[in-house]
C-alpha cells in the first residue's frame, strides 16, 4: 500500500523520534511528510510505533492512502526533490 504520512508533533523530542520511525518505512518528501510503501502488516507495525510515541492530546498524524494509478499521476512543481535536513552535508 502506498501512502502519504503527514504529522504535526508539538514536542521536539517526540518529533525527532517520529521522524526516525518514518525513515524506517519511507522517504521524506517535505519536513513532516513522508512517502511510504507499507505492505501486509508493515503498516500496522508502523502505526503502532507511531501511536506509542505521540501524545494524542498534543500531536497529530494523518495517513493518506495513494492508489497505484494515482501515484503514477503525481505532479511536481519546483524543486521536486527534498533534501533531508538531518543528513550531513558540507558547504565549501
Amino acid at each position: 500500500m502506498n501512502m502519504i504520512v503527514a504529522y504535526d508533533i508539538a514536542d521536539p523530542r517526540r518529533l525527532s523520534k517520529i521522524a526516525k520511525i518514518m525513515k524506517d518505512y519511507g522517504g521524506r518528501v517535505q519536513k513532516s511528510i513522508f512517502e511510504v510503501t507499507a505492505k501486509g502488516g508493515v503498516f500496522d507495525e508502523m502505526r503502532c510505533r507511531v501511536e506509542e510515541t505521540i501524545a494524542p492530546e498534543e500531536d497529530g498524524v494523518k495517513y493518506f492512502p495513494v492508489c497505484e494509478k494515482c501515484a503514477g499521476t503525481v505532479e511536481i512543481v519546483g524543486q521536486g526533490i527534498f533534501i533531508d535536513p538531518d543528513q550531513e552535508y558540507y558547504i565549501y
